[in-house]
């Protein structure tokens, strides 16, 4: 028999019990944090507005898609709080304390994202590392 202790998480904290539950976003319904499903349907559809501009008036341009996308982003998240995809689907961005996000925190989150590493790496609040390393959250409207 050993006398070993259990395993302890590395931050010290204890689980949540919800998404963003840390952060004082309800669990359910208005302000709570986007669940990933929701949020992954709505970059597909970003992505998607994307090409077909792109495959309209730039195709063959190599980078014409991605500058498309972090234009229709950054511009979104700051005057709408969501891209198309967000907004069809009831989602908005906000700072970590629920407030506007301004206009610097898109820009880190949209230069995170078209990384794409930073947005696969999740913490327990469901939020990516672009979003974290942003101070934003993704939260229903």
């Amino acid at each position: 028999m050993s006398n070993a202790k259990p395993p302890s998480r590395w931050s010290g904290a204890a689980p949540s019990n919800w998404p963003g539950e840390r952060l004082g976003f309800p669990q359910e319904g208005r302000g709570s944090v986007g669940r990933p499903g929701r949020r992954m349907i709505a970059l597909l559809i970003d992505w998607a507005v994307c090409f077909v501009v792109y495959a309209a008036f730039f195709f063959g341009n190599p980078w014409a898609a991605t500058l498309i996308f972090v234009a229709e982003q950054i511009v979104l998240l700051v005057f709408t709080g969501g891209g198309f995809g967000h907004l069809l689907l009831g989602l908005r961005l906000v700072k970590v304390d629920g407030t506007y996000a301004g206009w610097w925190r898109p820009i880190i989150r949209t230069g995170l994202l078209i990384l794409t590493i930073p947005a696969l790496i999740w913490v327990s609040d469901q939020r990516g590392l672009h979003d974290v390393f942003a101070g934003t959250v993704l939260v229903r409207r």
